[in-house]
């Protein structure tokens, strides 16, 4: 695996740079941000992902290695090519991926050419906790705007199963109490099947509070 390149630019394209590696010249593809950042006949340094294909070895480079892991965890997401996941880190920062990845925002994807509501639901659906904000240090607090964001998602989840509004996000609340951690570490798929269990449990005590009062 090639982590990165160091050497003297010999070429800045719109799409791609040449690194001269010692009279060898690497051709890099990288976003318009990173590639505004060399100089040609200066030194430069691009952290970068090789894609192999059966007819062809790609290099691709990034700024930061957060750039860099962030791409080659958007190319886990089944019909996200490397084209498509440079095009998403052209738009957006790499934090700002993990914030909407982790608060299932697939608004923020939409913004990118290419992707409409469809990919972008898959794309947070598949990245459920595989992409974590690096301001969120796992412990418990104040849930944040991206975290309440979760809610009426659930919501929606619940109404489609039959529920009112009034009474799922009741249970919301309640199976929340109950369960604080999930809130931190979980994202919109967790925080409904933990819902959807208390329920289950609370029917259950319902239940046997019926029998015994019978």
């Amino acid at each position: 695996m090639i982590s990165f390149l160091r050497g003297t630019v010999a070429h800045v394209g719109l799409s791609t740079a040449v690194i001269d590696l010692n009279g060898a010249g690497m051709s890099v593809f990288a976003t318009p941000q990173t590639l505004s950042r060399l100089k040609v006949g200066e030194e430069g340094k691009l952290f970068t992902s090789l894609i192999v294909r059966e007819d062809s070895l790609t290099l691709f480079g990034f700024a930061s290695d957060d750039e860099r892991e962030v791409f080659d965890i958007l190319l886990s997401v089944s019909g996200v090519g490397p084209r498509l996941a440079l095009a998403v880190l052209a738009v957006h920062e790499p934090e700002t991926i993990r914030v909407a990845a982790h608060s299932s925002d697939s608004k923020t994807f939409t913004k990118v050419p290419g992707i409409g509501p469809k990919v972008a639901g898959r794309i947070v659906l598949e990245l459920a906790g595989k992409l974590v904000p690096h301001g969120d240090a796992g412990a418990p607090g104040t849930p944040t705007a991206a975290e309440a964001a979760w809610k009426p998602q659930v919501v929606a989840a619940m109404t489609s199963l039959g529920w009112s509004e009034k009474d799922a996000s009741t249970s919301i609340d309640k199976a929340l109490a109950d369960d604080p951690e999930v809130l931190f570490r979980g994202n919109v798929a967790e925080i409904l099947r933990t819902t959807l269990r208390w329920l289950g449990q609370d029917g259950a005590r319902a239940g046997n509070r019926v029998g015994a009062r019978g």
